[in-house]
């Protein structure tokens, strides 16, 4: 029973970690290309204003919930591998 909860903390922490570094670095590709939009288009409005509103558009997008399944798919992969092997 400790093994596996020893795994469970290890395994959230290594995937929080994993989740972090996904996150930010989208985001900061997210933030180059509204970037390079505005510098390319008309500037109409300030770059902070422009970046601030493409990123809570980001912050809402599929992409970003996307990321989450980072938790999702390593836990279902590991049940099933405990499954098939105490039980099959």
């Amino acid at each position: 029973m400790f093994a596996l909860a020893r795994l469970v903390v290890v395994g959230f922490i290594v995937l929080t970690v994993i989740y972090v570094c996904l996150s930010l670095y989208s985001r900061s590709v997210r933030k180059g290309k509204l970037r390079a939009e505005w510098y390319e288009g008309p500037q109409d409005v300030p770059l902070e204003q422009y970046l601030e509103e493409g990123l809570e558009d980001y912050d809402q997008s599929l992409r970003r919930k996307l990321i989450l399944s980072v938790y999702v798919i390593p836990v279902i992969l590991v049940s099933v591998i405990i499954y098939l092997t105490n039980f099959s």
